[in-house]
């Protein structure tokens, strides 16, 4: 019996799904709960597995494609005999009947996927076209297979460019002068020159180039530097770690800063939103869900501290951890990869002098966390000492936050991490 598997729910509000991986080919035999096939969506991958046992003779999804959900993935052909028609008996199973093969129908013109019933577009390239008023069975793709990009979109929103009958302005009158010679028109190279390598961007790759794109293009990006003395918090997390790290905890400087990043958001709450660009409202968060940027083989990824302010700084080190850990090897769920309410991104040794984070959209903030340099520094009392410096670099979405407030939380912010007791003083 042929069993043809379509991909199922797997989340709510989902629509559809990417394949990223398949775990058979045809003609493998697979038993019911092996891994089948692993899908994106959103920035969660997902792994389905087999409900059936028996052998792949199809699989009709290939890596890269998007499926929506009741979509045929891949046909198993098992051991389990067809169900009889009511009536039961031989004759209740017609037996094979030969069809003949149809008539060939006459040749047609191709057409532009992008007008021929199927428009292929990004969420995000939707979202914007419905903002312009324009309607995508009109608008040309010229991306691949037809996919309409934002440049497209641009192009149909100028709509073509008209000769005009007069000059705006009339010209002066000049002597004649000889037409300048008109170089010869740039032509960069072919598709087939010079290319060392051709990398699809897909799976997690293609959903972080939608997402940035989409925040550069709805957020005010403004970014504000300062620089922190981290002495005392380096010799601080110095002596607790090796305390903690008997527990199997690495202790890192990240868990210290999400604790005097949630202080600061309680002093100023603003910072500690989304936007709702449909309704033109500034979302106010009530919990402190800290995204941690995280690099992963395929892409980076935001794995979500929930309710940052109810724990101790051990027990971030611990969660963090484990999410980064899990996160390189790709098992972190869909609902462990959203609903931050500020995101910090922090390099680590590797953090540089200076960045300008993009916003996790739709949240109006981002802290840049950079590699902390022992140099010379004048002290208050004009004496020269070695220092245990480091930047932060806070991008914010100007619409929603002036400079003046985001300068104001990242001297808070400051002020905890150069005197860490206070993380330990305040009150939960």
């Amino acid at each position: 019996m042929r069993f043809e598997f379509r991909l199922p729910d797997i989340g709510e509000g989902v629509a559809e799904g990417e394949v990223v991986r398949w775990f058979v080919k045809e003609g493998d035999t697979i038993r019911s709960d092996d891994p089948l096939v692993s899908v994106l969506t959103d920035k969660a991958n997902v792994e389905i597995p087999s409900p059936k046992t028996g052998r792949v003779v199809g699989i009709h999804a290939q890596v890269g494609e998007k499926v929506k959900v009741g979509g045929l993935l891949v046909t198993i052909e098992t051991e389990e005999k067809p169900t009889p028609a009511v009536g039961g008996g031989p004759s209740a199973i017609p037996a094979p009947a030969v069809v003949p093969e149809p008539a060939p129908s006459p040749p047609t013109k191709p057409s532009n996927p992008s007008t021929s019933g199927t428009v292929l577009a990004s969420p995000f390239v939707r979202r914007r076209a419905a903002e312009l008023g324009i309607d995508l069975a009109n608008v040309v793709g010229r991306g691949p297979n037809g996919r309409i990009t934002d440049a497209d979109l641009e192009a149909a929103r100028e709509g073509p460019a008209e000769p005009t009958s007069s000059p705006m302005w009339p010209a002066l009158s000049s002597p004649a002068v000889a037409p300048a010679t008109v170089p010869p028109p740039f032509h960069p190279p072919t598709a087939t020159e010079d290319v060392r390598e051709r990398i699809p961007i897909r799976g997690i790759r293609r959903v972080i180039a939608e997402h940035m794109t989409e925040s550069k293009h709805r957020a005010a990006h403004f970014t504000y530097v300062e620089e922190v003395d981290m002495s005392e918090l380096v010799a601080l997390r110095d002596r607790m770690a090796k305390h903690v790290e008997k527990q199997g905890v690495r202790l890192s400087y990240l868990p210290f800063i999400v604790k005097a990043v949630v202080a600061g958001l309680k002093a100023y709450p603003r910072l500690n939103a989304t936007v709702d660009d449909a309704r033109q409202e500034l979302l106010v968060r009530s919990h402190y869900h800290i995204g941690i940027a995280t690099a992963a083989p395929d892409g980076l990824l935001v794995p979500v501290v929930r309710d940052a302010d109810r724990k101790s700084v051990v027990a971030l080190a611990r969660e963090i951890q484990e999410l980064a850990e899990r996160g390189r090897a790709g098992t972190l769920g869909r609902d462990e990869l959203s609903g931050s309410t500020f995101t910090i991104s922090s390099l680590g040794a590797l953090g540089g002098v200076l960045a300008t984070p993009i916003l996790n959209y739709p949240e109006v903030a981002i802290l840049g966390v950079h590699k902390i340099q022992r140099r010379p520094v004048y002290r208050a009392d004009g004496s020269l000492a070695a220092a245990d410096m480091m930047n932060l670099s806070l991008s914010l979405d100007h619409r929603v936050v002036d400079g003046f407030e985001g300068a104001q939380f990242i001297a808070k912010v400051k002020a905890y991490l150069e005197d860490p007791h206070q993380l330990f003083a305040e009150l939960a």
